[in-house]
Parts: structure tokens; C-alpha cells; sequence
């Protein structure tokens, strides 16, 4: 048996996480892999596209509702090929931490058994930066071993992927968890791949992969569904398709070197501009 593999996905908010985790999820179902994907965001979004649309009630609200008890059944949804689906939800809005909800929907997954032996992946696509304790209980409580970083060539990206690598490091030094690379999902801007290298480099990691950018992965998500299932023969498809073989060919982990804000800044300025503007007054 293949040993099971839980990887979390990171990333600036806005950034695309959910959308590269649940197209990244089935190229591996398309190449046979057993996947579970379990969503770390209060809005629950992170298996619309798996299960065609919003139709996966929480955790948190299952455990509301259900008083007497919760089953497996009532937390896991079968998605696009046969992808096991769980959004671990939130509070309701203004009331308590929603970092919470993700230690107990591990938690009760756990118990329940949702790890089972033929599964290859689990992903937990988790909301915005490591800045609290619910949020990184995927990573301080060593469930994913494995962490990428989306980001792109835009400034805040970087400074949000960079935060995130002080909070892998903080972890890593107790445990087992190590970076896997960085994801890019491209915004066009000037450089960008050369930016992304450089600061991948600078954090010893690496740049696992560029997604470009294609009109096609907002009409695949106004359809609900993954690029692979909307229109597998398109050649966005295809580089979901390379991403995943390039993460499940990964063997390149790292404990990150984070840069300080001078470091970080330096690099936008060598590779993330063509050239400086010229202002007249």
C-alpha cells in the first residue's frame, strides 16, 4: 500500500487555492489516485467544483443538527471521480473562532475513520495566512507533512507566502512537516515566473509549477465544475494535468529560510519590474 500523503495548500486569500487544489485533485483521480480533499474555509467553498455546485453540509452545522450523534456518511460527499468531499465550516458569522472548526472536523473525521488504508492523498485547502492556531492545525499538529504555497508575481502574494513560510518554519523545527514548492497560478504580470523562481529560491524551496492564466477556468466555475471535467481536451486541462504528475513526482522538501521585508522587497524591484517608470512634473 501507496503511504498516505496529507497535504495542506496556503496562499494569500483570493489567490486561487480552491480553484488549483479541486483541479489539481482530479488530474490525480484522472491518473487512479484515492483522493479526499477537506475544506478549511468558514465559506465552504473549497468542493463546489467536485460536487457541481454548494451542496455540502459542514461539519460543524452536521454536528449542530445532529445532537445524537454524527456518521461518516453524513459528513463525506463523493465528488468528480470519485473524489471523498468535507468542508469543516464555521461559527455562525460574529460568533466564536472559525479556526475552530477545523480541529473539530479533523478531529471527528479521524475518529470516524475517514482516513481509511486506500486512500493516496489528503488535501486540506486552508483559508488565507498562518496567523492563528485553528487555521495552522493542519501543519502544528503534524496531519499534512507536505505544504505548497500559491502565490503569483504580485506583490502582496509574496509578502502573504512569505508570512506563511515563518509559520511552516515554526512547526517544521518540532516536527515533520516540510514546503513542497511553490504553486504559481499566474496573474500575467511583467516577469513574473523569474520573480517566483528567484524568491522560491531565497526560501529554499522551488517553483514546482505555473498554471497559466485562461478564461476557461471561470467558465468551467460558472459551470461548477473542474477544467478536466468541463472540457478535458482543452489546454488548460492539460497543465492541471502536469501539476499534479509534478506534485506526486515531488521529492524536493524543505524546511523554509524566510526573507526579511528588505530581502523581499529587493527581489520585487530585480525581477518583478521590466523597468522603473519615469515620472515628469
Amino acid at each position: 500500500m501507496a503511504k498516505l500523503r496529507q497535504v495542506a495548500i496556503y496562499g494569500k486569500g483570493g489567490i486561487g487555492k480552491s480553484t488549483t487544489t479541486q483541479n489539481l485533485s482530479a488530474g490525480l483521480a484522472e491518473a487512479g489516485k484515492k483522493i479526499l480533499v477537506v475544506g478549511c474555509d468558514p465559506k465552504a467553498d473549497s468542493t463546489r467544483l467536485l460536487l457541481g455546485g454548494l451542496h455540502q453540509k459542514t461539519v460543524l452545522d452536521t454536528i449542530r443538527d445532529n445532537r445524537q450523534g454524527v456518521t461518516l456518511e453524513q459528513l463525506v460527499k463523493p465528488g468528480y471521480l470519485g473524489i471523498r468531499c468535507v468542508e469543516s465550516g464555521g461559527p455562525e458569522p460574529g460568533v466564536g473562532c472559525a479556526g475552530r472548526g477545523i480541529i473539530t472536523a479533523i478531529e471527528m473525521l479521524e475518529n470516524l475513520g475517514a482516513y481509511t488504508e486506500d486512500l493516496d492523498y489528503v488535501f486540506y485547502d486552508v483559508l488565507g495566512d498562518v496567523v492563528c492556531g485553528g487555521f495552522a492545525m493542519p501543519i502544528r499538529e503534524g496531519k499534512a507533512k507536505e505544504i505548497y504555497i500559491v502565490a503569483s508575481g504580485e506583490m502582496m502574494s509574496l509578502y502573504a507566502a512569505n508570512n506563511i513560510c515563518k509559520g511552516i518554519r515554526k512547526y517544521a523545527t518540532k516536527g515533520e512537516v516540510r514546503l513542497g514548492g511553490i504553486i504559481c497560478n499566474s496573474r500575467n504580470v511583467d516577469n513574473e515566473i523569474d520573480l517566483l523562481r528567484a524568491f522560491a529560491g531565497a526560501i529554499s524551496s522551488h517553483l514546482i509549477y505555473s498554471v497559466p492564466r485562461d478564461n476557461i477556468v471561470q467558465h468551467a466555475e460558472i459551470n461548477r465544475k473542474t477544467v478536466i471535467d468541463y472540457n478535458g481536451g482543452h489546454p488548460q486541462a492539460a497543465e492541471y494535468r502536469a501539476l499534479s504528475q509534478a506534485l506526486d513526482a515531488n521529492q524536493q522538501f524543505a524546511i523554509p529560510t524566510p526573507i526579511d521585508a528588505d530581502q523581499l522587497e529587493k527581489l520585487l524591484l530585480e525581477h518583478g519590474l521590466l523597468e522603473m517608470p519615469e515620472y515628469k512634473i
